[in-house]
């Protein structure tokens, strides 16, 4: 029997950490595949969706998919985004949360293979772990510097 991957309890408990102490929940979504979101609102592949109770009606995050109906340009959606195409969730008002490693099967063109470069001032300073499915190792580092491109950290901790 396949093990269950642990990346739908951390967004779950990452949700339900931002609630019980007042954030507003963000989930960064890689758009592709089965993810169906507001392609008017997706930037270099990907969208950033407020998941709070207020913003959202009917949330269900299962280990599959985050299901919701949300309202953008004063218009209801369906979005659907399968666990697979999420990046991050963490709180909008301090950006701790966690970050995952995607675990989406193709790319959804040749430009998403190899993301344009960002410029060092204009990275976010989130409060972000990165999770992988792989030897369960933890990295603590106080700058994205300090990481190798080529490495794939299994837990990072990023201040």
């Amino acid at each position: 029997m396949q093990e269950t991957s642990t990346k739908p309890y951390f967004m779950r408990a990452i949700y339900e950490w931002c609630t019980d102490n007042g954030y507003t929940p963000y989930m960064a979504v890689k758009v592709g595949g089965a993810a169906q979101v507001p392609m008017e609102f997706v930037r270099n592949g990907e969208i950033v969706l407020n998941i709070s109770f207020g913003a959202t009606s009917g949330l269900k995050m299962d280990n599959e998919a985050v299901t919701f109906k949300a309202r953008f340009g004063g218009v209801s959606r369906e979005i659907y985004v399968p666990v697979a195409n999420v990046i991050a969730v963490y709180a909008s008002e301090n950006g701790q949360g966690m970050a995952f490693e995607l675990e989406l099967g193709e790319p959804v063109s040749e430009e998403e293979d190899t993301p344009p470069p960002v410029e060092e001032k204009t990275k976010p300073s989130l409060g972000l772990a990165a999770v992988s499915s792989g030897s369960g190792s933890v990295t603590n580092t106080n700058s994205e510097k300090d990481q190798k491109k080529s490495e794939k950290p299994s837990l990072k901790i990023i201040k």
